[in-house]
């Protein structure tokens, strides 16, 4: 009976603590880490009506509402540092967007690809790499905290689709030590903010049978966290097929672990910014559908990087520094005025940005 009790008292919490988070506007975000690097180099933005201003004005017109920046432990260049970070996150909190903060626990990139250790960790086991994690995660976000940033949501690892920190931490190694990795740095984040909701982020969203593997692995090993995070980065002519497949993968996660989900990053090529629209459209109706508020919200990963900035070419800024099309999917759910495009009378079918698919990742009819 007294488990009975408890097991109905978890399922009566898990409900309304999402209840309640759907009464909460679902993030509409941006991830700009590389902001102040580029603004360093000279580079400039501008708005839709060529304008030049600063960005997260910009974005704010564009119908934007948070904000995320990720966290490398010594990057060689500085940029991206906690210095950096706290700098950036106290800016965007000031015009009122909401955080996340993105921990990569290395020197630079991690994603599926990489996970290495930052070359102050390197010789360091496990033991070691558990404080290396609460001490790196409590010293940015008590930097935060004093500079009076509350961040909503903090990621603990970026894209860990095998685990971090390898080859201790790598999760076809032993799932035990990169639960364990992921336990330390949730307990961090708890104790420095404890209503920030700890993300953990795999990337392929659209493979179920991979999400699945990495938290079965962290459930069965007992470890925290309260939210699914996803990244998506379709091709124009596969997004819809693609995108469908997401949406099963969502549902999946809060049926499966009564976990909270959010797209913590997606990109779609600058040149296809019909297609980045309809896939953005789609997605944030997507995440929205999902029962009890557990949809969280969709970040578009820097949107503003234009021009082949670093050899990113999945922006949503054209090469004049302008907001594309795609940006238009966060401007009409915020509500933000949007002039009206002028109407051009044509019988010409529309542009085949990919061989049989017109700019929404439609087949082409026949002609």
């Amino acid at each position: 009976m007294v488990k009975s009790f408890r097991t109905i008292a978890s399922f009566l919490a898990l409900t309304l603590s999402l209840t309640t988070a759907s009464a909460a506007e679902n993030a509409r975000g941006a991830d700009v880490g590389w902001l102040s690097e580029m603004e360093s180099s000279g580079r400039t933005f501008r708005d839709r009506q060529g304008k030049v201003g600063d960005l997260l004005a910009i974005l704010q017109g564009e119908g934007v509402n948070s904000i995320r920046l990720r966290v490398w432990v010594k990057p060689a260049a500085g940029w991206c540092d906690k210095n950096d970070v706290v700098k950036m996150a106290t800016r965007a909190s000031k015009r009122g967007f909401r955080i996340m903060i993105d921990f990569h626990y290395s020197d630079h990139w991690a994603d599926p690809g990489k996970q290495a250790k930052p070359a102050a960790w390197a010789s360091h086991g496990m033991d070691a790499l558990k404080t290396d994690v609460a001490d790196h995660t409590t010293e940015v976000l008590q930097a935060l905290k004093s500079a009076g940033v509350t961040p909503e949501w903090v990621q603990v690892g970026n894209e860990t689709n095998d685990g971090m920190l390898w080859d201790d931490g790598k999760a076809s190694k032993s799932m035990a030590n990169f639960a364990a990795l992921i336990q330390s740095g949730s307990k961090a984040v708890k104790e420095v903010f404890p209503n920030a909701k700890v993300v953990v982020h795999v990337s392929n969203g659209f493979d179920n049978s991979l999400f699945r593997w990495i938290f079965d692995g962290l459930k069965s090993n007992g470890t925290a966290w309260d939210v699914v995070g996803m990244s998506v980065y379709p091709q124009p002519a596969t997004w819809r097929n693609l995108e469908s497949q997401v949406l099963t993968n969502m549902k999946d996660m809060v049926s499966r672990y009564g976990k909270q989900v959010v797209i913590s990053e997606v990109g779609m090529a600058m040149a296809s910014a019909d297609s980045g629209y309809a896939l953005l459209k789609k997605l944030q109706a997507d995440v929205a559908s999902l029962s009890n508020g557990a949809g969280l919200g969709v970040f578009y990963w820097e949107p503003q990087a234009y021009g082949g900035w670093q050899g990113y070419m999945l922006g949503a800024f054209d090469d004049a520094g302008k907001p594309t099309k795609t940006m238009e999917a966060f401007r009409e759910l915020s509500g933000v005025s949007l002039p009206v495009r002028p109407q051009q009378k044509t019988s010409v079918l529309p542009r085949m940005e990919v061989d049989g698919y017109d700019p929404l990742g439609r087949v082409a009819p026949d002609r």
